[in-house]
Order: structure tokens, then sequence, then C-alpha cells
């Protein structure tokens, strides 16, 4: 990757986006930006209450992680969100052309597993149906890569260094 990509990690809540995220962007030498962190309060009160959000919640949230994108558009960043539809990774390549996104994909059972053991998250395991109901996985015309979410962070780390290699 001769031009640093800004690099979208998305999937399904419980993916490991916040794991795998600070790990791709140490290994790609560029900065790291948790996605969560630009919700508006009230998003994460009504995530937290186990209401999914709207497309109307999910717009100023997305508008400000591409913002942060396109302030890093040829220097290079590491951004996560969940991105799980079409028009969402529409809308952040609208602010930050030239995005690059890693999916992270896995078998449900693992990321609810995954999810029941974590603490200190907003997302409930209860939301996960409506993750999966709403993802749209990339399609052919889209920059990026689906990454499996086995095995040890360093493990799908790898899977993902490798996999963005080949994208120009």
């Amino acid at each position: 990757m001769s031009t640093p990509h800004v690099v979208v990690v998305m999937g399904v809540a419980g993916t490991g986006k916040t794991t795998i995220g600070p790990l791709l962007a140490a290994r790609l030498g560029v900065p790291y930006a948790e996605g969560d962190d630009f919700h508006p309060p009230a998003n994460i009160a009504k995530m937290s209450a186990g209401t999914p959000l709207t497309d109307e919640d999910r717009w100023p949230w997305l508008d400000a992680i591409g913002s942060w994108a396109d302030g890093r558009s040829g220097l290079g960043g590491v951004v996560s969100s969940s991105a799980l539809k079409r028009s969402y990774r529409d809308r952040l390549r609208t602010a930050a052309p030239g995005l690059v996104f890693v999916h992270l994909t896995g078998d449900r059972a693992l990321i609810e597993d995954r999810m029941a053991h974590r603490r200190g998250h907003f997302m409930p395991t209860a939301l996960l149906d409506s993750q999966f109901a709403t993802l749209e996985p990339l399609g052919p015309d889209e920059s990026g890569v689906a990454v499996d979410v086995s095995g040890t962070p360093e493990d799908i780390t790898d899977r993902a260094v490798r996999a963005l290699a080949a994208v120009q």
C-alpha cells in the first residue's frame, strides 16, 4: 500500500472492531479512531436501553466519522464503524472518497459468545439479531475485504493486513 488508505473496520457488534482496529492501525503505522466515540449521547442511551438505532439516528454519527476519515485522506488511518448497510458506506464514501473497508465476519454463535463475555460495553447481546438482519455485506464494486474473526486478535489482524495488501 504505497499511499496509506483510510480503513473502516466494519461488522456487526461483537466482531472485534474495537480490538482489531487499534491493532491494524499499529501494524499500518497510522492513527486509530474509535467509531463509538462519534456517537451522540442520545444514540448511546438508545442502544444501552436495547433500542436499535434508526437511519436518522445514524446520519450525524456517520457524518462525523466521514469527516474524520476525510481529514486523514492521503495520510492513512483506521476507524471503526458498524457500516452495516450499503447506504451507510455510501454516506461515508461521499464524505471521504477512497475509503477501504475491512468487514469482520464470523459465525453468529462465536460473535454472541464474545459479546456475552465482554465488559463495559453499551451494546447488549439482544441487539445482535437486529444487527445481522440489517447487515448488507460488501458488494463486488466496493473497495474492501472480508476477514474472518476466528482465532486470536493477532491472527485476525494478520489476515486483515494480508488482504489489504492486495487492495490498490
